[in-house]
């Protein structure tokens, strides 16, 4: 009988959004271009984008190329601004320690304005829309679902979850503290302290909700997708499995830096934004934790700092973000759609 329920509630899911494997492609800012979205869509999943740091064009444009290569669905991704944190001073320290990995650059433009973002979302018609990092306002979410866009939310714990649901959510993230990239926390200060195992959240979520569940997390092959179905999941949402595929197309040393990566060497670190995320161990990461080291700047201007000695003389400061799962080891080099498909035929094996 439990076979038959995980079965039914994974078909219901997967009728509801267009899906044919119950797999989304995690939507990592930054490493998502159209090329990966598109090869997870053709597999089945569903593709995404983070469009935390895009212009409203280039979100438009981004569906464009989505659309001109499949008929799949996909998540267009937002960060809910974070309240802003007056610290001089701990910016002044940031720059400080900045100046020692090198000169800057000039500064950046100016990010995003997010009720544009929200327009674009909304103008581009994806089949989800997800947030992270806190809720969408009512209207907001009216609006969407007047257009027959479901909301994904991202949540950490259960009360950030039973809210989400409140507040209309049509399915809920649950995010467990293996994922790679940033931890979707509502309070940016309780990051550290919300660190749950997926396969403890769950479980934990799926008893409170009525919503489905969808689980991230450290999952990167057949037995975390059947694992997590097993768990009351209907879906999974993987990132960090798809990085070395061709068409993520990252930086070479970043896809070799997650060759291998055992499990207890990623690291949460907040160097490279300001918010906590999971990542490569790299020089720069480390040094951000050596003593006598400052706290990086609140966020967003930690990562206004980055990028900007990035543009600068600063060869002591990583490239990109070497955002990194604690699955990494299991990420391979092959063609996206085909890691798709293998996982959830390993998984279906392993369920039957």
């Amino acid at each position: 009988m439990a076979a038959q329920r995980t079965q039914q509630r994974v078909q219901d899911f997967c009728a509801r959004f267009g899906l044919r494997v119950p797999i989304l492609e995690a939507p990592m800012a930054g490493a998502c271009p159209p090329e990966l979205a598109i090869a997870v869509a053709e597999a089945g999943g569903m593709g995404a984008n983070g469009v935390v740091l895009d212009q409203p064009d280039r979100i438009g444009s981004w569906m464009e190329r989505f659309r001109a290569g499949t008929n799949g669905p996909c998540q267009l991704n937002i960060w809910i601004p974070d309240e802003p944190v007056d610290a001089p001073e701990r910016q002044q320290a940031a720059e400080r320690f900045l100046a020692g990995f090198g000169t800057p650059g000039a500064a950046g433009a100016p990010s995003p304005v997010f009720a544009e973002q929200c327009e674009a979302m909304l103008a581009a018609r994806p089949a989800v829309i997800s947030s992270i990092m806190g809720l969408f306002d009512p209207d907001f979410v009216e609006r969407l679902h007047r257009a027959g866009i479901a909301w994904f939310a991202c949540a950490t714990t259960l009360a950030d979850a039973l809210a989400a649901q409140e507040a209309g959510a049509d399915a809920v993230v649950a995010q467990g503290m293996e994922a790679g990239g940033h931890r979707g926390s509502f309070d940016p200060q309780a990051a550290e302290r919300t660190d749950v195992g997926l396969f403890a959240l769950l479980p934990h979520l799926v008893d409170h909700l009525r919503v489905p569940v969808i689980a991230a997390g450290g999952i990167a092959d057949g037995r975390g997708v059947a694992a997590a179905l097993a768990l009351g999941a209907s879906a999974v949402q993987v990132g960090t499995a798809l990085l070395r595929s061709p068409e993520a197309n990252i930086n070479e040393d970043w896809s070799a830096a997650l060759d291998g990566l055992p499990p207890e060497r990623t690291v949460t670190t907040r160097a490279y934004s300001g918010r906590l995320g999971r990542a490569v161990p790299t020089p720069f990461v480390t040094a951000w934790a050596d003593d006598g080291a400052p706290a990086p700047a609140p966020y967003p201007v930690q990562r206004r700092l980055v990028g900007q000695w990035r543009k600068g003389d600063a060869p002591g400061v990583d490239r990109v973000n070497y955002w990194a799962g604690q699955s990494a080891a299991l990420a391979r080099e092959a063609p996206a759609g085909e890691i798709i498909e293998r996982m959830w035929a390993d998984a279906r094996e392993l369920l039957a």
